[in-house]
């Protein structure tokens, strides 16, 4: 047989289409020609596959060879289709049985001796293959119907053959069977013994993943804050209704100290959320610590690109790896503000898109913005201690240098207020990461219960039904509109953040001490 069809997949952004591979072999000059927008990586296999082939103790073709990687209009990049495309040939070539490929998906990097090499997206690659398995399971109802208590292990019966240092990435996505190989030549002897049930069946094992965490643990803790009761509360708030927050403050006052310690009052990532974000991480190619919530702070000098988004062909930024975690932006007014600009969407739409003239790319970007300043270029201003030399005129284009549309879209504004040494050496240890995570977990328990999601995300329909306000409570609201100048964004925001300070008194009702603390946190 001259001609054979492999699986495999290519990666675009955080999905991971199908790719067929086809090799034909035809008379003429030794050649070999890969079409169907490789990029430099996949053109480059070509001398990769022939030693590995070589060096595996199988025979190159020496016959022309073109491979076409399906779709065509599809760019493909990276290394992984080194291995499917090796397959490809072995089995154009007589040396596998072309038949026993239908039921495999490949991907791995090869080396030059015919081992694998470890390649980015094997979790984007096994979820592809889940969510393909229901639909396809789903769409033939006719034939056979789903049952609740079936196995997910059932859905689908495509086995994904990964490198062995992709295999415990791979295998946390449930009913797809992931088989792991250290080299070429072991691929090769799993798909011979399918064909040949009397040859040993040894090379591959299925791979098992480790079990999850009953709990996540975390290296800090916020009793490490001393006193700060007012900022500690407002973290509190912040992360029962994922809301975003802005500290100000002298240096040293534990802004970044209490920042660092959001995610760990938390609730626990589900199931689905944690394979999504280790599946961005996956393709990223960033170490990920299973379970945790994203924690990233990004220096000021980040570009828009870098912090977004972006590419030729658009790859996730900060924002998506900070997906369903914190985003802190520590030394907020010294970030470019052309960067920061490109905050106000995302902090709305929970979500990216970023469009060049030949692809358009949507990420996830549902994170918890935190953002720390001082209040005036020495950081001193309004000290006791007298000690900043700032001009108003300093103090004013500081300050100015964050938009009002970006502060409005900021949820909580606090004030740090420098701590004594004295109070710092006799300040009594404050409440445990984990005892503010109990109440935390029951103001959670409490949206998802009435509105199937956190506050923060309460569109105005959603916030006109669900949070509803007494007659003494609207006069305050409307009082402090005309006090505070607050826009329509702002007066939703007050609500929302009304609402969770309900959800952590366990309140049905939205009082005017709820309101009250609400309005105590647009200072800005």
């Amino acid at each position: 047989m001259s001609f054979a069809q492999v699986y495999t997949r290519s990666v675009v952004g955080l999905h991971a289409p199908k790719v067929i591979i086809e090799v034909h072999l035809s008379q003429g000059l030794p050649a070999l020609t890969i079409v169907g927008l490789p990029e430099a990586a996949v053109r480059e296999s070509k001398d990769r596959v022939r030693s590995a082939i070589l060096n595996s103790g199988f025979q190159f073709p020496n016959r022309r060879l073109t491979i076409n990687l399906a779709p065509a209009d599809l760019p493909k990049d990276g290394a992984r289709l080194d291995l499917p495309i090796a397959i490809g040939i072995l089995a154009a070539s007589d040396q596998l049985d072309p038949d026993v490929l239908s039921g495999f998906e490949f991907i791995g990097e090869l080396a030059l001796n015919g081992n694998l090499r470890q390649v980015t997206g094997s979790l984007a690659v096994a979820r592809a293959i889940k969510a393909e398995g229901l639909a396809t399971t789903s769409s033939n109802s006719n034939e056979r119907r789903l049952d609740e208590q079936q196995p997910v292990a059932e859905l689908t019966s495509v086995k994904l053959i990964v490198p062995m240092d992709n295999g415990a990435e791979a295998s946390r996505v449930e009913g797809v069977e992931v088989l792991g190989a250290q080299s070429l030549k072991a691929v090769c002897d799993h798909l011979q013994s399918l064909a040949n049930p009397s040859i040993p069946n040894e090379s591959l094992a299925v791979v098992t993943p480790s079990p999850a965490p009953q709990h996540v643990g975390y290296q800090v803790d916020l009793a490490d804050v001393k006193g700060q009761h007012h900022a500690r509360r407002a973290l509190e708030i912040a992360a029962a209704g994922g809301h975003s927050i802005l500290f100000t403050g002298p240096p040293g006052s534990g802004k970044t100290l209490m920042a660092s310690r959001l995610p760990t009052i938390l609730p626990d990532l589900s199931d689905e959320d944690a394979l999504e974000v280790a599946s961005t991480y996956s393709v990223a190619d960033s170490d990920y610590d299973y379970g945790t919530r994203p924690f990233r702070q990004v220096h000021h000098t980040i570009s828009a690109v870098a912090l977004v988004g972006g590419g030729s062909r658009p790859k996730p930024g900060e924002i998506t790896l900070a997906n369903k975690g914190v985003l802190f932006l520590d030394e907020l007014p010294e970030f470019d503000r052309t960067v920061l600009e490109v905050l106000r969407q995302p902090l709305e739409a929970k979500q990216i898109t970023i469009s060049r003239a030949n692809s358009q790319m949507t990420f996830p970007a549902n994170f918890q913005l935190v953002a720390a300043m001082n209040p005036c270029p020495c950081g001193y201003d309004g000290d006791t201690s007298g000690r900043c030399r700032c001009r108003p005129e300093q103090i004013k284009r500081y300050q100015d240098k964050l938009s009002g549309p970006l502060l409005d879209r900021i949820d909580l504004h606090i004030t740090v207020p420098a701590l004594p040494i004295a109070d710092l050496q006799n300040a009594q240890a404050g409440e445990t990461s984990e005892q503010v995570r109990v109440r935390v977990i029951a103001a959670h328990k409490h949206q998802m219960q009435r509105q199937q999601k956190v506050n923060n995300e309460l569109s105005p329909s959603e916030i006109d039904k669900y949070i509803q306000l007494g007659d003494s409570e609207q006069q305050l609201l409307q009082l402090a509109q005309q006090r505070l100048n607050l826009s329509a964004r702002g007066y939703h925001r007050v609500l929302r953040v009304a609402r969770t300070i309900a959800d952590l008194s366990d309140s049905v009702d939205i009082t005017s001490v709820h309101v009250s603390e609400a309005l105590s946190y647009r200072s800005k």
